[in-house]
This record gives structure tokens, sequence and C-alpha cells, in this order.
């Protein structure tokens, strides 16, 4: 009877200080930044401008910009449903390293203003030189705006871009705005119109040359072997016409990760931290010896997984906001955060789920435990 009373006595500790600490934990990260919801003015944008989530330390001072640019669905409907919240979990690694951080939708892009107007045509004459310098034309608008506020260093600014952002970023390496110390490339193209499949490639890497020309600030590109809109093979050989032309680059080839390595920016975070790291090191650039701590979730991992499966659901508890992550019992698994709405994650983490496997049922909407939600949501109790 004394084992089984000490057992419980030790087991209600437990739990009123996890309970404790989760109380301490949420006012510590709201503490820890600061966020502001803000409109790029851009005259081809018009009145709404460009849509953008500005997050920094919450301390007082001025601090080094990083401005990020996302990349570009080949479904063009899907580019009105993009949300900045996709992207955050990436902005936070440099908010962490004590940089302010702005994630700006380009025109075309979720609630940006102003038309689409940065494609190729790949049916025609492909002009990748243009499309780019069209796309960092409002990146260029981010910095020139986000430079005048007064806790923004306009001395010391990166710009950093995943896919068609990294592309557009290394476009505007090209030309740079004052204050731009560096470009971070994750997996930099454009044009892939299918796995494997680049509209007019060798126009691609004419871009990329062209941008060489005049490129004068160090960049750093990542890519994954494993991916299939610019597989590093390919894309090699846009790093060397860059090169080759005068630019600044260093090329990483990470390993496989993942299903399709094009996702590893955002599905590989603690895998690439240590060479922006490296490359901030390298070049002098801002990094805070002690980062800032980042909010953990510890919600619990579903019984049916494992391995490379755990992995992926860590990832999953550092996305965005609006998120959702469905299990089928045989372990199946499928997930989504950082979209428009609570709908659209649940939508979209049921139907890969039910790609893979059979019975899906949401295990996790935002920070809910599925069982605590109303049996009314989507795929409860399937």
């Amino acid at each position: 009877m004394k084992t089984a009373k000490r057992i419980f006595e030790q087991q209600r500790r437990l739990a009123l200080l996890l309970f404790f600490l989760l109380a301490l934990a949420v006012p510590a990260a709201a503490q820890n930044t600061f966020r502001e919801e803000l409109r790029i003015p851009m005259a081809e944008a018009g009145e709404r401008g460009l849509q953008a989530l500005f997050i920094r330390p919450s301390a007082p001072g001025r601090y080094p910009l990083a401005v990020f640019s996302h990349g570009a669905p080949r479904d063009a409907e899907q580019r009105r449903k993009m949300s900045r919240l996709g992207s955050l979990p990436i902005a936070m690694e440099f908010v962490r390293r004590g940089y302010a951080v702005a994630i700006v939708m380009r025109r075309g892009y979720g609630t940006s203003g102003g038309n689409y107007s940065e494609g190729v045509a790949c049916e025609r004459d492909g002009n990748f030189t243009a499309s780019g310098q069209l796309a960092a034309a409002d990146i260029r608008a981010a910095f020139e705006f986000l430079a005048k506020r007064a806790d923004i260093d306009p001395n010391v600014m990166i710009a950093v871009g995943e896919s068609a952002g990294g592309f557009s970023s290394i476009a505007l390496s090209a030309n740079s705005p004052q204050g731009l110390k560096a470009v971070i490339s994750f997996a930099g193209g454009r044009g892939s119109t299918g796995p494997f499949q680049i509209c007019q490639q060798e126009k691609l890497i004419d871009a990329f040359a062209n941008y060489g020309k005049t490129s004068r600030i160090p960049t750093l590109w990542i890519y994954a072997e494993n991916d299939t809109f610019f597989e590093p093979r390919v894309a090699r050989q846009f790093h060397q016409a860059f090169i080759n032309a005068g630019g600044m680059a260093e090329f990483i080839a990470h390993p496989r990760h993942g299903e399709d390595g094009h996702n590893f920016a955002y599905r590989g975070i603690s895998l690439w931290v240590p060479y922006i790291d490296s490359f901030l090191q390298k070049y002098k650039l801002p990094r805070r010896a002690e980062l800032l701590p980042i909010t953990v979730s510890v919600l619990p991992a579903p019984p049916q997984l494992s391995g490379s499966a755990l992995r992926s659901f860590q990832d999953f508890l550092r996305g965005g906001e609006n998120r959702a992550f469905a299990v089928s019992p045989a372990g199946a698994y499928g997930w989504r955060t950082g979209v428009g709405s609570r709908e659209d994650a649940i939508k979209d983490a049921l139907a890969t789920c039910n790609k893979y496997g059979e019975g899906c049922r949401l295990y996790i909407v935002n920070d809910e435990i599925v069982t605590r939600l109303s049996p009314a949501a989507p795929g409860y109790g399937r």
C-alpha cells in the first residue's frame, strides 16, 4: 500500500512539474520574439502592396536583416493559397541567430497585390534571366522598405530563398541593394515542369551565367541529392556557369533526405543549420553566441511511427501554424503545416496519408491531440 501511495505521489509531483514548465514555456517564447504583419509598398503591387510577416528578437536594438523568399508551385491555382506561415520554421532559425526576418510573398502569391509576372513561357522563349530579375524586384522592394526601420541595421542584410525564391535571390545578387552582404539559396532554380524535367534547361543555365557576371557577394547553394526538381547533377551546371562568369558561390550537395529532397529546406532544418553557421562564420556575418530558445512541442508521437517517420514527426512539430498530422493503423502518415487555414491543413494531411495507407485518421490538429477535438472534426473516429 505504501509503495502504491509513494508511486502515486511521485507521479503527481511529476505531473505538477510538467504543468509548471509548460505554463512557463508559452510566455517565455512570446517574450523572446516580436512579430508584426506588414504590407511592403511597391508600385507594381498596387494598394495592397506585398504581404509580409516580420519577426525579430524582442529585445530593443538594431538587427541584421534577412528577407526570405518562397518557391513557386507548379500548379498555378496554389499561388494564392500560399501562406507566409509555411516558411516560419526556416525564418525562426535566423531569428534565433540574432536576425530580424521578413517572410515576403511576391506579386501574385498569397494576398500580395499586383499580377503574377515572374513566370517563364516554357512553350515559347523561356527568358529565365528576366524571370529572376522580375522576382528580385519584389525582394529589393522589401529590403529598401525595411532598411528604413529603426530596429534594422541597413548595413548588414542577407537574402534567403527556396527554389524559385533561391533563384530570385541569386538574381538579386547581380544588382545588390546597398547593405546586402550575402545570399543563401536552398534548391534554387526555375522551370521545373515535372520530376527531373526542366523546360529549356540551357537557358536556365545561361541565366545563372548572366547573374554571375555582376554578382560580387558570397552566396551559399544547398541541394539534396534526391531533389526531383533540381538534382545536384544539374544544379552543379548552374553553379559552374555562375562562378565561371565571376560569381562567388559555395555548393553543398546534402545526402538524400525524405521522399523528395526538394523539401529539404522545410523538412531537414536540424541538418542544414550547421551549413548556415559555417557560412556566417566564414564571412564574419553576425550570429548570436547563444541561440534564442525555440518553442518545442511535447506532444507524443503516434505509437505506430518508427525510424524516419519519427524524424518526420519532429519536423512536423517544428512547423508553422495551421497544422495537422494524420496516421493510419499500419503507420502510414501525412502532415501539413503553415497553410492558410486549419481546414486546409486537415484536408491535406488526410489526403497525403490516404495515398500511402488505409484507415487514416487525424492525430494532431494545431497543438491538440485529436481525441480532444470535437467528434465533428474531419477524420475523427474513422
